[in-house]
């Protein structure tokens, strides 16, 4: 154990005395009136002692003004070392740093905005490489080395589909790509699987909406079918006035605008008029003067008003 390990850790009693020079040097580091009463003092070691002052700046709650004065050995005058905003026990911290492929959440990605996915991602595996095609992980496809060497081109790292280079004709590759299998990967089935427990928890059985809905999708109208092995599960609400509209629903979801829940019955046709053309109903030009709801009069102001 060396001797500064051994040395006692007490205060030096001149640079402990030293707070107005410390309180001085926090000031002028500090903006006016943020540095508050003395809240402490530390030894760092011998004849080296730090003073703790209260932080009173909005949004610093907690925190102190550190500042460092020490003194030479069998000298009288203490000097300043340091100055330093430190968080203390209670101090309100900024959370720890999290990395942004673990804080990025569904609907973050905005018009323009680029989501690289990890090449050891385990949603997604390799697919389909021929023989005269290089692996999914290369960098670079064959065409787009030969397009180096011949024009010295920049080329970044990425797989090959990235890249618009056709491949020729009659090779394998060109085949894979007219039956859509020229990916350089495809979903895992553990991509299948979180992607399925993700769809299921947003439109399951298990939903408020499908609890109260008369029927499930399995038999709407509405649900239009997708391929691969999703489609025995899953398929697509094409109904515009469902909450589900546009979106992977599970088969067993189900809503209040199933196509069969409630047949909207056609209004009743009123009857045809019947009109009797055998006989002839007389009416009136004038109506007679006993009539109306006021009796007749000779009165002539009541006459000119309209009274008759």
């Amino acid at each position: 154990m060396s001797a500064a390990t051994t040395r006692s850790r007490t205060p030096d009693r001149l640079c402990a005395e030293a707070v107005d020079l410390a309180r001085v040097a926090a000031e002028e580091a500090a903006a006016p009136g943020v540095v508050g009463e003395h809240v402490g003092v530390v030894s760092e070691g011998d004849r080296v002692v730090t003073h703790f002052f209260e932080c009173k700046e909005l949004g610093y709650r907690g925190w102190r003004w550190a500042a460092t004065v020490a003194r030479a050995s069998r000298a009288k005058l203490v000097t300043l070392d340091e100055v330093v905003l430190l968080p203390g026990p209670d101090a309100v911290l900024a959370p720890e740093w999290v990395p942004w492929s673990e804080r990025l959440r569904p609907g973050d990605m905005g018009p323009g905005d680029l989501l690289p996915t990890d090449a050891e991602d385990l949603r997604l595996e390799p697919g389909f490489t021929g023989e005269d095609a290089p692996p999914p992980n290369s960098p670079v496809s064959h065409e787009m080395a030969d397009l180096v060497e011949a024009e010295d081109a920049e080329v970044t790292e990425g797989p090959p589909a990235r890249f618009a280079t056709a491949p020729s004709r009659g090779s394998i590759p060109a085949v894979a790509e007219e039956l859509g299998m020229r990916r350089a990967r495809v979903l895992s089935r553990y991509g299948l699987h979180t992607a399925a427990d993700r769809w299921e928890e947003a439109y399951g059985s298990k939903t408020p909406m499908a609890q109260a809905a008369p029927a499930s999708c399995v038999s709407c109208g509405f649900l239009t079918p997708i391929g691969g092995s999703l489609g025995q599960a899953f398929g697509v609400c094409a109904n515009e006035f469902a909450p589900a509209d546009g979106r992977v629903v599970s088969l067993t979801y189900g809503c209040g605008g199933h196509s069969e829940a409630a047949v909207m019955p056609k209004p009743p046709r009123p009857a045809p008029p019947v009109i009797d053309e055998t006989r002839v109903d007389p009416f009136p030009l004038r109506p007679s003067a006993d009539s109306g709801s006021v009796p007749a009069t000779t009165d002539e102001e009541s006459a000119e008003l309209g009274h008759s």
